[in-house]
């Protein structure tokens, strides 16, 4: 195991290499990320979190966080929509039986899909949302759901939708490519514009029983810890996103600081600082302020990994009290790396003078655009209350939490 982490290391590293490269160039055009996907394909990222043997790749859910960690810090959004693929390739396990969960993950790597999709059912509580009407052999999907990630390139989408006679809450796989599939893409967003983001309409789109992942418990009740684990494994992901776009904003932004023109320093600060890269006091103490930021977001973050992949270890044996640790850990890794990303994209435009080149200069503003639509849609108050509430008053947070 020790080796296959080191060569997805490797590969990694080498993509993000690549992707960093003409980053700022593919953000400014905003076009569906096919040719990223591609990239993808080719490094056999797609694949790392199906299980090991001849069809899958086995590599350990912490290993897929640090590649999506890395994978971000060159490009945002395609971090994101990793991030979002791989919590979805997960969707039979959290959700289904084992034979589901089979059946899912040989076709997926066989097929090589990417998946796109959400499993949380939006508006579930009105009726809104995706419906997913009975007939024989299976069902009939139909609304319009808006989705962050994947969608605009996917080769599945993953879905949670409502059936109209039970009020069941069910994980479908569908085709995009089916007539009834139309999606609208989200080209004009702020930032994580290569995200494959948009809104897709389904129009009576059938659903075979075969296609019916499992479903999401009904309630509080109903729900088991091993379940519950799966928005926060997407959370967790989209916390190493989050991690690595600030990485990725600090070491550009490093790189242009080393090969700036030396500072005019005043007379008591010259001896000591004056051939040094970045000779300014002042910047150097901004520097150790946001490195500090972002070494304390990636510990706690790494933290939080290590304690979610000793529950998806676990299993249907999880218990509620360390789903609750694990549920607490992954809010503070969410509140920690959503604030530092957000500050530090905004700190380094100040440090660099690129905070007036927006879709110029370094193209430093992406980093800033990309933190801000990533972390725009959470908010880290209700994490940290949550956490209060579980220090404070020893009240777990709930098992039927969204995202």
């Amino acid at each position: 195991m020790v080796a296959d982490e080191a060569i997805w290391a490797r590969v990694t590293r080498e993509l993000a290499d690549d992707l960093a490269v003409d980053a700022p160039a593919r953000d400014r055009a905003g076009k569906p990320p096919f040719d990223e996907v591609s990239r993808l394909r080719e490094a056999g990222l797609p694949a790392l979190l199906t299980p090991p043997g001849p069809a899958g790749r086995g590599a350990h859910w912490r290993t897929a966080c640090s590649v999506v960690r890395e994978i971000s810090a060159a490009d945002g959004s395609i971090g994101e929509l990793l991030a979002h693929h791989y919590a979805l390739s997960w969707s039979a396990r959290f959700f289904g039986s084992p034979e589901k969960r089979d059946a899912f993950e040989s076709r997926a790597v066989a097929e090589q899909w990417l998946l796109g999709g959400s499993t949380h059912v939006e508006g579930k509580d009105a009726g809104s949302g995706l419906t997913l009407t009975p007939v024989r052999g299976g069902y009939v999907l139909d609304g319009r759901g808006g989705f962050r990630a994947g969608v605009t390139v996917a080769d599945r989408l993953v879905l949670g939708a409502t059936c109209r006679a039970t009020r069941e809450h069910l994980i479908v796989l569908v085709d995009p490519d089916h007539t009834g599939v139309r999606t609208d893409t989200a080209n004009d967003r702020l930032g994580q514009r290569l995200s494959g983001a948009g809104e897709v309409d389904f129009d009576h789109v059938p659903v075979s029983a075969d296609q019916v992942l499992g479903a999401l418990p009904r309630d509080e009740h109903t729900a088991s810890p091993f379940t519950s684990l799966a928005p926060l494994a997407l959370s967790l992901l989209l916390a190493h996103v989050g991690l690595g776009i600030a990485e990725g904003a600090l070491a550009e932004a490093r790189d242009i600081s080393r090969g700036a023109p030396p500072a005019r320093l005043p007379a008591s600060a010259r001896e000591e600082y004056a051939d040094r890269p970045g000779g300014d006091p002042y910047v150097l103490l901004a520097y150790g302020e946001l490195a500090t930021a972002a070494h304390t977001a990636a510990a706690v973050t790494e933290r939080a990994a290590e304690a979610l992949a000793r529950g998806l270890l676990a299993g249907p044996q999880l218990g509620v009290d360390d789903r609750a640790d694990i549920a607490v850990r992954v809010a503070a890794a969410e509140a920690v790396t959503s604030r530092s990303a957000t500050h530090i994209t905004a700190r380094v435009l100040e440090l660099t003078d690129d905070a007036d080149a927006l879709d110029g200069g370094a193209g430093l503003d992406r980093f800033w655009r990309d933190a801000h639509a990533l972390t725009a849609g959470t908010s880290a108050a209700h994490r940290l209350r949550d956490i209060g509430d579980d220090y404070l008053n020893g009240t777990h947070p709930r098992l039927t939490r969204g995202t």
